[in-house]
């Protein structure tokens, strides 16, 4: 990677070739940050000043002066509420939320002195509370808290970060397995959907037929019932002859003219019976 710089307003644009920047934590805040607070202009201005809350991290690499997967800025605080403790980090797309605790950065020289803080966040698509987690990743470099500065001003790493081979391969072997279901279903099935629900009635015209069906049930019942009974009152009554033949004349058993005659009524034979009128005896012979 070829970087440009100049040195001053009259020198021309110079490029160094095979120029990295790959600073150590104790570096960036020991030297970079501490200088540019102080107000120590540096030689070569390789991290520029930018409030990046201004823009979406995936903006960020161009607007950065060097940085082929890591990005830097020398960034303003901007405070939610005024003179607030609280600082802004949402953007138009996102937000950038804090994980975790900040890490206390110590020198390697003297590992009892502080030198700074690190802060890590993770950008959000979204608003709060309903926003999409990305790779966007970014370490805020901030010098002690306890130390009174003339400028309020942090030190911050944008990068992405790496997706593992594991991860890779995971999710080519859900999407070769979705396609094989997607695959498997469409084969499975040679009717499509629109001729699947072609051949079914809807609900509205299935509900007249059970009642239909069901009143014809019963109405055959109770023809059944009907019948069976006019068939046992038809074999007990009197078979009546066809046609236009005239009906028998009923033949009845003859009265004795003479009760008295009867063993029924000898029985009953008595003198009270013996001295009624012979119209009395007419009357009972009717």
């Amino acid at each position: 990677m070829s970087y440009h710089f100049n040195m001053d307003d009259m020198t021309p644009e110079l490029q160094l070739p095979g120029f990295r920047f790959h600073p150590t934590e104790e570096e960036l805040l020991d030297f970079y940050l501490r200088n540019m607070i102080y107000g120590k202009k540096l030689s070569y201005d390789i991290i520029g000043f930018l409030n990046i809350y201004h823009h979406d991290p995936w903006d960020l690499p161009g607007l950065s002066r060097t940085g082929e997967r890591e990005w830097y800025f020398f960034v303003p605080i901007d405070r939610k509420h005024g003179n607030g403790r609280r600082p802004n980090r949402t953007t138009k797309n996102g937000f950038w939320k804090a994980t975790g605790s900040d890490r206390n950065i110590v020198s390697l020289s003297d590992p009892k002195r502080l030198i700074g803080l690190k802060k890590t966040l993770v950008f959000y698509k979204g608003r709060a509370l309903r926003g999409c987690k990305t790779d966007w990743i970014m370490n805020e470099y901030r010098l002690p808290d306890a130390c009174s500065f003339p400028k309020d001003i942090v030190l911050c790493k944008i990068y992405r970060k790496a997706t593992s081979l594991k991860v890779l391969e995971q999710r080519a072997a859900k999407e070769e397995e979705l396609k094989a279901m997607n695959s498997t279903s469409t084969s499975s099935s040679p009717l499509s959907s629109m001729e699947a629900i072609s051949f079914c009635t809807p609900k509205q015209n299935l509900v007249p037929q059970v009642v239909f069906r069901k009143e014809t049930e019963e109405e055959s019942m109770v023809d059944e019932k009907r019948s069976a009974k006019e068939s046992k009152v038809s074999s007990a009554s009197l078979q009546l002859p066809l046609g236009e033949e005239k009906l028998a004349e009923l033949q009845l058993p003859k009265v004795l003219s003479d009760w008295t005659q009867d063993q029924f009524w000898t029985q009953l034979n008595s003198p009270w019976f013996q001295n009624l009128t012979p119209y009395a005896a007419n009357i009972l012979n009717f």
